[in-house]
């Protein structure tokens, strides 16, 4: 499938009525798990795309090119809520916010798995385990406060357990910026990777920044403040990946680009009947859009689609489908790891004057019962003795196999201090 030499439907180029705008709702309790999984992934792309128009929009000076952007933009708006209200009213916020995690955990394994730059593959390996982590500790929340399972929602492809300690993530923010990548030399599955990861990231945070507040109950509050905080950590390493080298009218290509190959993606994969028909109708949608942005690049930069992408077919459609055993294995390999500027390092190699404990000593000061992460477990421990788990084995790393202990020293404590055993 190559969208450049898709005719755009004429039907794409209007706007969607009120009605067409509020679809009907997916039903909680029946809706296949990757089938929610795609409709967060894919609001995410939406947003993504508007607010990069809307700051192309405030650094542009062209009128006549503000107007085509406007008009792209205001599709762009209307996909994103028709997609947002696929929600069920019925599902709570912190059900909702299982399916975020489920798509963090499964989306970050399958593009590590098929991405050629090692680089890249050990940005979503390092931050894959953290949302593990945190699907582990919003889960535990969900059983506690409203008896639900995060098995059952997760269709049982996502394993639920601790990955690397939740108050471990907690680093200086000159720890997040790593090294942009050349979407002019890079592998296509490269910039496909990096922008789809980044788009996904953004929609969670922007989910906890902004409805973390209005939780009913303060355990609950916390916990969305500190994890809010972590995934902005990762958009901006996600976002420090993609290349700042590329002109505004080259990463609206790029963008467009992306959604095509998302929504072609999930036409190819779902399972939802309706749902697949929306995925068909928004693919036609971008196809248009992707088509204006290689007229606008032409008309002014006068340059070809081709100078910007290095293919125009698409790899194989992104498929959601288990990574229990990924996961695992990357648990296994690299949970000591933190961040060390650029680079990853084991958390015995930092220095002792590491920015990295400078964060920690500012942030976590006093009791570790103080940082909501942990509290949430141990709450949860206090009532039901050991914690709620969804393994199909044991843990892969000993020191987090205790269920009746929440480990705060992993990744974040070195040996050297003599409080940590060997994981």
């Amino acid at each position: 499938m190559n969208p450049f030499e898709q005719k755009a439907s004429r039907s794409a180029e209007g706007f969607q009525s009120w009605k067409k705008l509020y679809p009907k709702a997916y039903k909680k309790d029946e809706t296949d798990a990757y089938t929610k999984v795609r409709i967060i992934l894919m609001t995410g792309a939406e947003y993504e795309a508007v607010w990069f128009g809307h700051q192309f929009h405030r650094n542009c000076s062209n009128n006549d090119l503000r107007r085509e952007l406007a008009f792209s933009r205001r599709q762009e708006q209307q996909q994103q809520h028709q997609l947002a209200y696929l929600k069920p009213v019925d599902e709570t916020q912190l059900e909702t916010t299982i399916t975020y995690e489920q798509l963090a955990v499964d989306l970050t394994a399958i593009l590590a798995q098929r991405e050629p730059d090692p680089y890249v593959v050990k940005a979503l390996n390092f931050a894959l385990l953290e949302d593990f982590d945190h699907l582990y500790r919003y889960s535990d929340l969900l059983e506690m406060e409203q008896g639900i399972q995060a098995e059952r929602l997760v269709g049982r492809y996502t394993e639920i357990m601790p990955g690397r300690p939740t108050i471990s993530h907690h680093r200086h923010p000159v720890d997040s910026v790593r090294r942009a990548c050349d979407f002019k030399k890079a592998d296509l599955v490269t910039l496909l990777d990096t922008c789809t990861i980044t788009a996904a990231e953004q929609q969670t945070m922007n989910y906890y920044m902004n409805l973390g507040a209005y939780y009913p109950n303060d355990l609950g509050r916390r916990l969305y403040q500190e994890i809010g905080m972590v995934e902005e950590q990762h958009v901006t390493q996600y976002g420090a990946l993609m290349d700042p080298r590329c002109t505004w009218l080259e990463n609206l290509l790029v963008h467009e680009y992306n959604e095509c190959y998302l929504y072609w993606s999930c036409y190819e994969t779902e399972t939802d009947a309706s749902v697949r028909k929306i995925w068909e109708q928004n693919f036609e949608i971008e196809v248009a859009h992707l088509h204006k942005a290689q007229k606008l690049l032409r008309e002014y930069e006068g340059k070809e689609w081709e100078q910007v992408l290095p293919q125009g077919e698409f790899p194989e459609p992104l498929h959601f489908e288990p990574q229990i055993d990924y996961v695992r294995k990357v648990l296994k390999d690299t949970v000591e790891l933190t961040a060390d500027r650029e680079e990853y390092a084991l958390i015995d190699s930092i220095p002792a004057d590491a920015d990295f404990f400078k964060y920690q000593a500012a942030v976590n000061k006093g009791n570790t019962l103080d940082v909501p992460s942990h509290r949430v477990i141990c709450e949860y421990q206090k009532k039901s003795l050991e914690d709620y788990r969804f393994e199909t084995q044991k843990n892969p790393v000993p020191s987090l196999r205790d269920r009746k202990t929440d480990n705060t020293d992993l990744g974040r404590i070195t040996r050297e201090t003599g409080k940590r055993g060997k994981a």
